[in-house]
């Protein structure tokens, strides 16, 4: 797998950087947020350097279901309320423009009661 050594996702699921690990696997990891926007807000990250939703090809077909098949179990566990009054909103910023910050891709997992702080 290809880790740039200037990306902090790639430092963190690596554990060279610390965080409040939500699931680990071989091939994904998940973990809070360091300024949650919700009572529920984690992001799910592949350990494989992918820059962005904009560098997805087919290849990551396997990998991407599994990360939707994921994150809804995950937000469950940690206190997103069941499907239709509950629920979660899962989030991936692609470029400068569409407002993402980590050059690494990502989901993040947002939910629990209302109001947020964003969104």
């Amino acid at each position: 797998m290809n880790h740039p050594a200037n990306c902090i996702f790639c430092k963190i699921a690596a554990g060279t950087v610390p965080s409040r690990k939500v699931y680990e696997d071989d091939e994904l990891f998940a973990f809070h947020d360091l300024h949650p926007w919700a009572p529920v807000h984690f992001l799910l990250i592949p350990k494989a350097h992918i820059p962005s939703m904009a560098q997805v090809g087919l290849e990551h077909a396997a990998l991407l279901g599994r990360m939707m098949v994921l994150a809804p179990q995950l937000a469950l566990e940690q206190g997103c309320k069941p499907y239709p009054e509950g629920g979660f909103r899962l989030v991936s910023n692609t470029g400068a423009e569409g407002g993402q910050e980590v050059h690494h891709l990502h989901f993040h997992v947002i939910g629990g009661p209302r109001p947020w702080l964003k969104g």
